[in-house]
């Protein structure tokens, strides 16, 4: 298996949580049930696991067990949140994906009726669904940020 992701930048910080959610595990052991677990599909690098580890103890999102790493109350929090972001974010917009990807529109249009078509819908929501909304696009826009800073860089 190539050494690429896989997966949407991210989404591994919360794949971890949810398997230290389910038992208290080492960073090879989460390397390894990732993998298990995607078929072979997926296997993330000690690159990529070792410094998110280290990025969740600081967060008080798990903290270290007797054996590896064990999810802490703060970190089911963030991973109930995300959760449910993400099951609300398909059940809304799930439609929409999947015509875009069947439309074979470049990328930039797709992104671009995708944004209109949320924007107009916000508008409807109330205060806690939008701020659920804003967050998840924030942290996005967030994480585009610190990838063209770093491609600046380099």
């Amino acid at each position: 298996m190539s050494g690429r992701s896989v997966i949407p930048r991210g989404i591994s910080r919360y794949i971890i949580l949810a398997l230290l959610s389910e038992k208290p595990m080492t960073g090879k052991e989460i390397i390894e049930e990732a993998e298990r677990m995607s078929g072979g599909v997926w296997r993330p690098s000690p690159g990529l696991v070792y410094p998110l580890l280290g990025k969740l103890l600081s967060e008080g999102l798990i903290e270290e067990a007797e054996r590896g790493y064990k999810i802490t109350e703060k970190g089911r929090g963030e991973l109930l949140e995300y959760l449910r972001s993400r099951e609300e974010f398909e059940k809304r917009f799930g439609w929409l994906v999947s015509l875009f990807l069947l439309s074979g529109k470049s990328i930039v249009d797709g992104i671009s009726t995708f944004l209109d078509y949320v924007g107009r819908t916000l508008s409807s929501l109330g205060y806690e669904e939008r701020a659920m909304y804003r967050k998840v696009l924030e942290r996005e826009l967030e994480r585009l940020r610190k990838e063209e800073e770093k491609a600046k860089r380099q």
